[in-house]
């Protein structure tokens, strides 16, 4: 446990100590075992060495080493060894003396005469969210537990006093060795990064089980201390910092290795570059945003305006017509096939700012990839801010090169854009209603893939003018069959006495009720309506030059 003054700390944004009582067995046997080889303390090599894992630290400005991975191991050893400790009680020969001397160097700081200071531990948490810690502060000054006390501090603590009395009952002349052997022979390795950054970086890299702190993590935290100073306050923020964090789950859905609550804090946090007048593209991490200038930024507006950003969204995606018009909505909800998610961030300036981005899905036609369109959102974003008008001056597409986009591209079923311009596609239509929330819609081949032999040119199967979101459940059904098969599970059909519903894509229904086949005329003929009505949308919304 480092040097005589050393001090670590469990940091505030930790999670909770949360091992349980088969973990603390699991370890209580391994290391019995390796103590006592075949039961026999003569069989132990005192060559050998038992590793108990990793303590990833770095040292902070009060000059205390904080703890990014190794709380859970570290907790439990010192519960263990504080277990020994009680147990040996009084006893005054020199092995025990010694082993006590060793322990106590681990739990306390000592003086220059290697005398103990009880109160002076030498791990404290900061952990906000674990009501318990000072119940773990308790055990290891006093080496009592609370009386009915249920934390995982008191649990963990009294299984080792019972594991321990039962060795030491059952093989007291064995008794001395165990805690000697686990002092003398069992290796933590300590990694003393140099700055927190490193830390975190370390643990993300050599980590894999568990959860990984998150930036979030670490904002919490910075935000408990500015509320900190005020008990119903703190309180208060502990309460709705939870109920945010439940509210983002259910609302935001980001790629693997966002947390919901990470993308909430990224949009508002092109909110905040956008009120600095910033309309560089380039991507800090939230943590090092939000960090500057001591954490600025999370103070009593910023909490507010993420309780009402969430609360924005939840209305958008719940389809609240009582706040939304439904064009609103129908426009929102078709941004939501937009291969990036760079659009809610215009979004919620938009509502942050005055408390339709068609732009977006053009952009990933004429130049794919979030770099083509990073640079006129944040630019809008900054006046909206402003209060100027939306116009993307600069970023408006050549007419020509646009049109002839369309003969270039590849519309696989692999591609986000295939999916947002079939949206587009379907939705732009008011009488087109939304399905109902949490519908799975999937991208449907109205003429069958397995008669694209019987094509003029095979590739066509795979045009923009042959493809629909269908429902799911109808799409299975419908499988790839000829369209002249498909058309009963397009309109719903009477199976065994009930009626099974066709698809709400109107186009489809009507595909279905005029058409007896679909020809490759008709995929052709249907891909340059799609284009003409696509290019005609950007001319109406002044997108084109």
């Amino acid at each position: 446990m480092g040097k005589r003054g050393t001090k670590f700390l469990i940091p505030d944004y930790q999670r909770p100590y949360s091992w349980g009582r088969e973990q603390c067995e699991i370890l209580w046997e391994d290391l019995r075992t390796f103590a006592f080889p075949n039961g026999n303390k003569d069989d132990f090599n005192t060559n050998d060495r038992y590793f108990l894992g990793t303590i990833l630290t770095f040292q902070n400005q009060p000059y205390e080493h904080e703890v990014i991975d190794g709380q859970q191991r570290l907790i439990n050893f010192l519960l263990m060894l504080r277990a020994f400790y009680e147990a040996f009680g009084t006893m005054q020969d020199e092995s025990s003396k010694n082993v006590r001397k060793k322990i106590e160097k681990c739990i306390w700081h000592t003086d220059e005469d290697e005398i103990p200071d009880k109160n002076s531990i030498k791990l404290e948490s900061d952990v906000i969210t674990d009501n318990d810690k000072l119940e773990f502060r308790k055990i290891l000054s006093t080496g009592k537990s609370t009386k009915g006390n249920k934390s995982n501090y008191t649990k963990n603590y009294r299984d080792f006093q019972d594991w321990i009395k039962k060795f030491k009952d059952g093989t007291p002349d064995y008794f001395s060795y165990l805690p000697r052997r686990i002092l003398d022979n069992c290796i933590i390795l300590p990694i003393e990064a140099d700055s927190q950054e490193t830390a975190l970086q370390i643990f993300t890299t050599l980590n894999d089980r568990g959860m990984p702190l998150s930036d979030t993590d670490i904002l919490k935290a910075k935000f408990y201390k500015f509320y900190s100073e005020d008990e119903e306050k703190k309180e208060n923020f502990i309460k709705e910092w939870k109920i945010l964090e439940e509210l983002c789950e259910k609302i935001f859905h980001p790629k693997k290795g966002i947390s919901p609550l990470e993308e909430l804090f990224t949009t508002y946090m092109y909110y905040l570059k956008a009120k600095n007048g910033s309309r560089t593209t380039s991507f800090k991490s939230l943590r090092k945003f939000y960090e500057q200038g001591n954490y600025k930024y999370l103070q009593d507006e910023t909490f507010e305006d993420l309780k009402s950003l969430a609360d924005f969204w939840k209305n958008i995606y719940s389809r609240n017509y009582n706040r939304f018009f439904e064009r609103v909505l129908r426009q929102l909800y078709i941004l939501e096939y937009s291969p990036y998610a760079i659009w809610r961030h215009a979004v919620s300036a938009y509502f942050l700012v005055y408390k339709e981005n068609m732009k977006l899905l053009a952009n990933s036609i004429y130049k794919p990839g979030v770099g083509s369109i990073r640079q006129p959102i944040h630019n809008e974003i900054v006046n909206l801010y402003e209060k100027k008008l939306v116009e993307f001056k600069g970023f408006k597409f050549d007419e020509v090169t646009m049109t002839a986009k369309r003969k270039e591209l590849v519309f696989s079923n692999q591609r986000q854009i295939t999916r947002a311009m079939l949206a587009w596609w379907a939705f732009r239509d008011e009488e087109q209603e939304l399905p109902p929330i949490g519908t799975k819609l999937e991208i449907e081949h109205i003429y069958a893939k397995s008669q694209k032999e019987n094509l003029g040119n095979e590739s066509n199967v795979e045009l923009l003018g042959n493809k629909s979101l269908l429902e799911s459940n109808i799409n299975i059904q419908a499988s790839d069959y000829r369209f002249a098969d498909k058309r009963k599970y397009y309109l719903g059909q009477k199976r065994n006495k009930k009626r099974q519903t066709g698809t709400s894509i109107l186009e489809l229904q009507n595909l279905a009720e005029t058409h007896k086949d679909f020809t490759e005329d008709d995929i052709i003929e249907r891909n340059e309506k799609i284009f003409d009505a696509f290019i005609e949308y950007l001319r109406e919304n002044n997108l084109l030059i």
